[in-house]
C-alpha cells in the first residue's frame, strides 16, 4: 500500500486496519439503534396495518443510510488527519 508516493508502514496498517473496525462497529451498532428506535414501536404497540408498514419501511431506508454515513465519514475524518512534517515530531499546532 502506497500513501502520496511512500509505503505504509506496519503501524500505519494498523491503524487503519483498527479505524475501518471501529467505523464498521460504530455504523452497525448506529443503525440498529434508529432502525429500534423507529420500527420497535411496531412490536410493542398494537398499530394500524398502514402505520406499521411505514414505520418498518422508514426503518429499512434510514438503518442503511445512516450505516454508509457513519462509515464514510469516520474513514474521511481518518484520512484528513494531519501528519507530523517528520518523524517521530509533532506538528506544531498540536
Amino acid at each position: 500500500m502506497e500513501t502520496y508516493g511512500r509505503r505504509c508502514g506496519q503501524a500505519e496498517r494498523d491503524a487503519m486496519t483498527v479505524e475501518i473496525g471501529y467505523a464498521l462497529c460504530s455504523a452497525v451498532f448506529a443503525a440498529a439503534v434508529v432502525f429500534g428506535a423507529v420500527a420497535g414501536p411496531v412490536l410493542l404497540f398494537e398499530l394500524p396495518e398502514s402505520v406499521e408498514l411505514l414505520l418498518l419501511r422508514t426503518g429499512l431506508v434510514l438503518a442503511p443510510a445512516l450505516f454508509v454515513a457513519r462509515v464514510v465519514s469516520v474513514l474521511v475524518r481518518f484520512r484528513r488527519r494531519p501528519q507530523p512534517s517528520q518523524p517521530g515530531r509533532t506538528s506544531p499546532d498540536s
